[in-house]
C-alpha cells in the first residue's frame, strides 16, 4: 500500500512539473501573428506583432482594482519618457463599453485594449501584472503588482531591457 501511495504522490509531483513548464505565462508575439487575441476599443483586431522591433510593456488591469488605477499615472508619465522605444498597452478582459467608460471618466491617456480571453487563460492571476517584451517579441521581464514606473530606478530599468 504504502508503495502505491509513494508511486501516485511521484506521479502527481511530475505532472504538475511538467505541466507548469509548458504552461507559458504569457504571450509569445510570433504565436500571436496567427490570432490576435486583443481588440482596440472598436473592436479592431490588434495583432502585437505589428509592435515588432519596439519594445511592449503589457500591463494587465481591471476597471475595479485599485492599485491598478493608482498606478495609471506613473504609466503615462514613463511612457512619455520611453516612447522612443517601447509601447505601452494596457489590457483587461473586461467588455469594452466597461472599458472605454473608464477610459472617458478617468480621462488616462493609454493606449487600452480588450483581451477576447480571459486574463487567467493568459496567466495573469493577480492584478496589475506587467510583462515586457523586448523588440524581438521574447518576454523578458514579468512584474507582477503595482509598480511607480515613473521613478528613475525603473526607468533605468526599463532603458536597460
Amino acid at each position: 500500500m504504502k508503495k502505491i501511495i509513494t508511486i501516485c504522490c511521484f506521479a502527481l509531483l511530475i505532472g504538475c512539473n511538467s505541466s507548469s513548464s509548458e504552461n507559458s505565462n504569457s504571450i509569445d508575439l510570433d504565436a500571436n501573428q496567427k490570432k490576435s487575441i486583443y481588440v482596440d476599443l472598436d473592436n479592431n483586431e490588434v495583432n502585437l506583432s505589428s509592435f515588432k522591433g519596439k519594445k511592449i510593456l503589457i500591463n494587465y488591469w481591471a476597471t475595479w482594482c485599485g492599485p491598478c488605477i493608482q498606478e495609471m499615472p506613473s504609466l503615462i508619465r514613463a511612457e512619455e519618457q520611453l516612447k522612443s522605444d517601447f509601447v505601452f498597452l494596457l489590457v483587461s478582459d473586461e467588455s469594452i463599453q466597461r472599458i472605454s467608460r473608464f477610459k472617458n471618466r478617468k480621462n488616462f491617456n493609454l493606449k487600452y485594449l480588450k483581451s477576447k480571453v480571459s486574463l487567467a487563460s493568459l496567466g495573469v492571476y493577480s492584478l496589475p501584472t506587467t510583462y515586457v517584451y523586448n523588440a524581438e517579441g521574447k518576454q523578458i521581464k514579468t512584474i507582477v503588482g503595482s509598480v511607480d514606473w515613473d521613478s528613475k530606478q525603473m526607468i533605468k530599468k526599463l532603458k536597460a531591457l
